[in-house]
C-alpha cells in the first residue's frame, strides 16, 4: 500500500529498507537506537504497522508500530523520525495518518505512543494529529525514569482516541 505527500512516496516498508531505517534512528540523536536486527525483523514482521517515506529512491522517514496483543483495537507507535533534510514538511504528520489510515478498517479505533517530556516537538506532531481527526489527545504517566536501568528519561503514555472521525 502506497500514498503521496507531496514529493514523498508513503509505503510499507520492505526488508531492505531496514538499514536506512536503523541509519535514520541513529542519525535523529534523540531516538533510542534498536540493533539493525530489530529493524530487520521489524520491516518483516510488522509492515502492515510500519510506514516508510521515499522521495527519489531514497528512504528519507518512517513510522514502527504495532498492534497491542492486550488492546488489539489501539496501534502503538514505536518511533517516528524524519531525515534532517525533509524535517518541517509535515511528512511525519503524513506517515502517522497514513497509518492510522490503514490500521482503522481492522478495528483499530486508538493510537497510543510514549514520548519523553523533554520532546516538544513530538508531542506537537502528536497534538496535530488529534486536532485534525477531532480526537481526545490524552496523556498520564507510563514510565518514571527510576524504572530504567540506564539514564532513559521518563516515558508518558500518549493516546489518540478515536482515530477514525474525519480528517479536517
Amino acid at each position: 500500500m502506497s500514498d503521496r505527500v507531496g514529493t514523498a512516496l508513503l509505503r510499507t516498508p520492505r526488508v531492505g529498507d531496514a538499514a536506512d531505517i536503523w541509519r535514520i534512528a541513529k542519525e535523529s540523536r534523540v531516538l533510542d537506537t534498536n540493533s539493525s536486527y530489530a529493524y530487520l525483523l521489524w520491516c518483516r514482521d510488522f509492515p502492515g504497522t510500519t510506514v516508510v517515506a521515499e522521495v527519489d529512491g531514497k528512504i528519507v522517514g518512517f513510522v514502527t508500530g504495532y498492534l497491542r496483543p492486550e488492546r488489539p483495537g489501539t496501534v502503538f507507535v514505536w518511533q517516528v523520525a524524519v531525515s534532517a533534510g525533509q524535517r518541517g514538511r509535515g511528512t511525519g504528520t503524513a506517515m502517522i495518518e497514513n497509518l492510522l489510515d490503514r490500521v482503522a478498517p481492522h478495528g483499530v479505533t486508538a493510537l497510543e505512543t510514549t514520548i519523553s517530556p523533554d520532546n516538544p516537538a513530538s508531542i506537537a506532531m502528536f497534538a496535530a494529529v488529534a486536532r485534525r481527526r477531532d480526537a481526545e489527545f490524552t496523556k498520564r504517566p507510563l514510565f518514571e525514569a527510576d524504572v530504567f536501568p540506564d539514564e532513559h528519561a521518563a516515558e508518558e503514555l500518549y493516546e489518540i482516541s478515536p482515530i477514525t472521525k474525519e480528517i479536517r
